[in-house]
């Protein structure tokens, strides 16, 4: 029985790390690499770094031939060190092929480049066009503005926000509202469209 535990994790182990810039640590490790089934779960400060993503987590399960989804459960803490991205979340599903993240739950992302912090009980990553889609209890902070809504899109690249679903944008004592709002991050410039009101404070 011993024989056979060390070599299921002999194997386990060799696929793990036979993928690019793959590696893991955890507490305890279990799974199974039956054809078409291949799941590795870690349990206990477990941890995976995949290329330059490093995802924490109370349980982390690990599956596909190459490794390619990783489903991660409680306390989930991710940092992409490239784009310099943070973010917290109550569960996280990764899918390394594709690069997209979903974060599910309480869930916050810092963007520490652009200097943004933004929450969602759902945010969606898209880190090959760096497109970042929020929605449910939306918010969003830069500096003294703070954006509000039930579904967003920020476009990292071009610094854009788009906010839909009863989108308010506080800027220092200014207030605005409308159907639809899009935010030049860069500038802080505000456009609006529908139903367009607020109050500006001199």
């Amino acid at each position: 029985m011993r024989i056979r535990l060390v070599i299921f994790l002999l194997i386990i182990g060799f696929n793990l790390f036979a993928a690019d810039n793959f590696s893991f640590r955890a507490d305890r490790m279990s799974g199974s690499s039956a054809m078409g089934r291949e799941t590795t779960i870690l349990t206990g400060n477990a941890e995976v770094r995949s290329d330059s993503m490093l995802l924490r987590a109370n349980r982390i399960e690990i599956q596909g031939a190459d490794n390619e989804f990783i489903d991660c459960i409680g306390n989930v803490w991710g940092f992409d060190e490239k784009k310099n991205i943070l973010f917290y979340t109550d569960r996280l599903r990764y899918d390394r092929h594709n690069k997209i993240a979903r974060l599910e739950g309480n869930s916050t992302l810092e963007d520490k480049e652009n200097e943004i912090v933004a929450r969602g009980r759902f945010i969606e990553y898209d880190d090959e066009n760096e497109i970042a889609i929020f929605q449910i209890a939306v918010r969003l902070f830069k500096d003294d503005m703070v954006c509000r809504s039930e579904y967003a899109i920020y476009n990292r690249n071009d610094k854009l926000l788009d906010l839909t679903g009863f989108p308010i944008v506080y800027k220092k004592n200014d207030e605005f509202h409308a159907d639809r709002i899009r935010v030049d991050l860069d500038t802080d410039d505000v456009t609006m469209e529908g139903s367009v009101s607020g109050s500006i404070t001199n």
